[in-house]
């Protein structure tokens, strides 16, 4: 557990990855580790945040004076209105900006086309001293890629290996892969789509192809379950975090976060000019 983390019984890395059950052993009302409520997990929260400011500055600082020897990658996959917005405006979005770089995958373009699919997902990476967020991900290669048979069969057990392979470079380079599929019911994303086109100002989030895309919901289950048995490693894993409750799911990622960069330790650089004498300097002035 990191040491922020209020109310956690057990540290979210153990019992939110992804194990053999896949997506069946995975309750989306559930609140795994957490003791606490909704009340309670606003608090954590908002603890954490202060938390999880302190250890990006630290991170960032080091790579402006050029130490910097990690960062950290953040890749957010799920079903349409599962809350993957919710995840960086509310934990991502709460910290400096200069020390986030966000990455949201669309369909691919005519240019990226031309490439192997790993071209335009490395060329995001993120730097030294950076948190990296993948809203979506080169994971749609191989379930759209899969679900709409966008590739051939072949082609998509080819990907699934090149995964494997990119990730462990980018792990063994220094960035801390977090993966993360935020799991909702099909029922509470019929609630929240309705929700949608029940409000003026939610019409701009509808898409009709995320009705097309629901009516594949089986599909895409085993698709995803897919994915965690090829795809999830050491280097990689996968953690699969219940997510009607967007208080939780938020609180889960966060938790994920401040455990990573503590495990880093960033340390805030030490200054290579005389302090005292620049006090003096600056104070005569």
């Amino acid at each position: 557990m990191s040491q922020h983390s209020a109310g956690w019984t057990a540290p979210a890395s153990e019992v939110l990855r992804v194990t053999s059950a896949g997506l069946s052993g995975v309750d989306p009302e559930a609140t795994p580790g957490y003791q606490g409520k909704k009340t309670d997990g606003a608090e954590s929260l908002a603890s954490g945040l202060a938390a999880l400011g302190d250890l990006q500055e630290r991170l960032f600082a080091r790579s402006a004076v050029g130490e910097a020897q990690a960062s950290v990658l953040l890749v957010l996959q799920a079903m349409d209105s599962a809350g993957k917005g919710g995840i960086v405006r509310h934990v991502v979005g709460g910290v400096d900006p200069q020390g986030i770089e966000l990455a949201a995958f669309k369909a691919p373009t005519a240019e990226e086309l031309q490439h192997d699919f790993l071209w335009r997902i490395e060329k995001r990476l993120p730097a030294e001293g950076k948190i990296g967020v993948f809203d979506r991900s080169h994971y749609e290669d191989v379930l759209i890629g899969r679900v709409r048979a966008l590739a051939p069969a072949e082609e998509i057990e080819r990907r699934y290996r090149a995964i494997v392979d990119f990730e462990k470079r980018v792990a063994d380079s220094g960035t801390r892969i977090i993966k993360v599929m935020l799991h909702i019911s099909r029922d509470e994303q019929k609630q929240r789509l309705m929700e949608r086109l029940e409000r003026p100002e939610k019409h701009w989030k509808f898409n009709p192809g995320d009705t097309d895309e629901r009516l594949l919901w089986d599909d895409y289950m085993v698709a995803y379950d897919t994915v965690f048995e090829r795809t999830s490693t050491d280097d990689a894993p996968w953690y699969v975090i219940p997510a009607n409750r967007k208080w939780y799911a938020r609180l889960a990622v966060q938790e994920l976060l401040l455990a990573a960069l503590e495990d880093i330790d960033p340390q805030w650089p030490v200054a290579d000019y005389d302090v005292a004498a620049e006090k003096k300097r600056l104070a005569a002035s």
